[in-house]
């Protein structure tokens, strides 16, 4: 089944020529993941079967005709959280969540196909279980029936408290930090920061206005005024600012006097001065770099040590300062780390609108395939609450996370509603066999409940994989997916048994 699903999505993805990022590239890592989750049902289900007396071919059958559905629905689900990636500004999440969709694809038919076939021909033996105590899962089920109302109490508590952490979450993106320590460049640009001026640079276009306007000492003087603003503020360690060249020209034409470190007072000097300044420069070295060929705008550099949060708000004073004291001089920063500083921000604007739209999409699958809106929105609540409940634990225990929490909820949205499905098709199966609530839980725990386990455990082991890499980007992803996948697990099996019974009653 792994070979077959991930050498048909690599194969497809080389077809319609894909280019893999690190952002990306966990493509395989969870297709395999997903393949296996899909696949445990079926051969759960089988070995069942054979421990009760089936022949493999009736047992085979038998789990077909209850998993194909669940299965087919939890295959479109994830596809659709997967698909919802393609809201993101940032493209090597397109090619994510297109490549496991179709990979969903190629796991749906191989499950109902390639899967059934190989059980049947390969050998396959199902040792009996030990009958002196009852399976844990039938344990864990009677627990759950027995302690209905404290474990909803405790398990409200508890999601109440780690929510409560979702505020401390900062969105920050430090493209200095995204790869960490084994990497040369991480460990070059450390000591620039460290020992130089740094990295993170806002740019700005001071505009005079006119062409050649950049030698009118009125320009000149408010230039210089906002560069020594800049200066002052405490993220700042240096100020790049044509102003600053006028002011060291003046000062050499004058015998290098102190007292002439300052702006030109006549337009003609000072255009005078840039005239012999651009003259005397060795061959290659200009002010191209920073001036227009018009001569109407300067460009002031400002190399300021902070996390993306606090770049946003000290561009933020710049623009309070510039609209207070020179209107019109300059726009909003610019340049890579403006860029990484708003892209976590926007990126999650943007996905969140597209989250919204396939949980709805989600929801109303739900309602039509358990024929009831009461159901429908249960069946919801084990999937909202672990993403939330993961977040919160990250304001707690880390406080900062980037470009990548904005992918974590359509990611694992899409994933941990297929043990939602599975979990209520074989409640209603149950309870519409004429079982009680309390008879139906106990029922589907001794059905899924191992499969539930082992597909929850294979996911976030997979995804766990991604913690090991040395990009933030994945790491962070790959950690608060596991996070979320066990929150999801909890929640399934203490959290929507209670909310069923209670809703449900007991009447067969």
């Amino acid at each position: 089944m792994l070979v077959l699903t991930i050498a048909s999505t690599m194969g497809f993805a080389g077809w319609t020529n894909q280019v893999f990022s690190p952002a990306s590239a966990g493509v395989p890592i969870i297709v395999m993941a997903i393949a296996v989750a899909h696949a445990v049902h079926i051969v759960t289900s089988t070995l069942a079967g054979i421990r009760q007396g089936r022949s493999r071919d009736e047992a085979i059958r038998e789990s077909l005709r209850i998993n194909a559905y669940p299965v087919f629905l939890a295959a479109v689900t994830t596809a659709i959280g997967f698909l919802s990636l393609n809201a993101s500004d940032s493209p090597p999440f397109h090619v994510l969540g297109n490549m496991v969709a179709f990979g969903l694809l190629c796991i749906f038919v191989y499950s109902m196909t390639c899967l059934p076939a190989m059980l049947s021909i390969f050998p396959l033996r199902a040792p009996r279980l030990a009958a002196a105590r009852p399976a844990f899962f039938d344990r864990l089920g009677e627990f759950v029936v027995a302690r209905r109302k404290p474990l909803l109490a405790v398990v409200s508590v508890v999601t109440a408290v780690l929510v409560a952490g979702i505020p401390r979450v900062e969105l920050s993106d430090n493209w200095t930090r995204y790869f960490d320590e084994r990497y040369t460049f991480r460990n070059d640009t450390d000591f620039i920061i460290e020992n130089l001026t740094g990295l993170d640079t806002l740019e700005y276009s001071l505009d005079s206005g006119r062409e050649g306007g950049i030698t009118d000492p009125e320009y000149l003087r408010t230039a210089d005024a906002f560069a020594l603003w800049y200066r002052d503020q405490p993220e700042v360690s240096f100020v790049h600012a044509f102003p600053d060249v006028m002011k060291r020209v003046n000062r050499n034409m004058h015998g290098d006097d102190p007292a002439y470190y300052r702006i030109p007072d006549e337009p003609e000097l000072a255009a005078q001065n840039l005239l012999l300044y651009e003259l005397s420069l060795p061959f290659g070295n200009d002010l191209n770099d920073r001036i227009d060929v018009a001569k109407s705008s300067t460009r002031m550099t400002v190399v300021a040590n902070a996390p993306a949060r606090q770049l946003r708000e000290l561009d933020a004073r710049a623009q309070d300062w510039l609209a207070a004291n020179a209107p019109g001089l300059a726009g909003e920063a610019s340049g890579l780390t403006v860029i990484f500083s708003n892209l976590a921000q926007t990126n999650i604007e943007s996905m969140l609108r597209s989250t919204i739209v396939a949980m709805a999409l989600i929801s109303l699958i739900l309602v039509v395939v358990f024929r009831s809106v009461r159901f429908g929105l249960v069946s919801l609540v084990p999937n909202f609450i672990p993403a939330a409940m993961s977040f919160g634990l990250w304001g707690y225990l880390v406080g900062q996370v980037g470009l990548s929490a904005s992918v974590v909820c359509a990611v694992a949205f899409g994933i941990i509603v297929d043990d939602t499905i599975h979990f209520m098709s074989k409640y209603l199966e149950a309870r519409r066999g004429g079982g009680s609530a309390s008879e139906a839980v106990r029922s589907t725990f001794r059905t899924v409940g191992h499969a539930l386990w082992t597909t929850t455990a294979v996911l976030a082991a997979s995804f766990l994989v991604f913690a090991s890499s040395g990009f933030q980007v994945s790491s962070v992803l790959g950690l608060l997916v596991a996070i979320t996948l066990v929150f999801a697990l909890l929640a399934d099996f203490l959290l929507l048994p209670p909310l069923l019974m209670a809703i449900d009653g007991e009447k067969s």
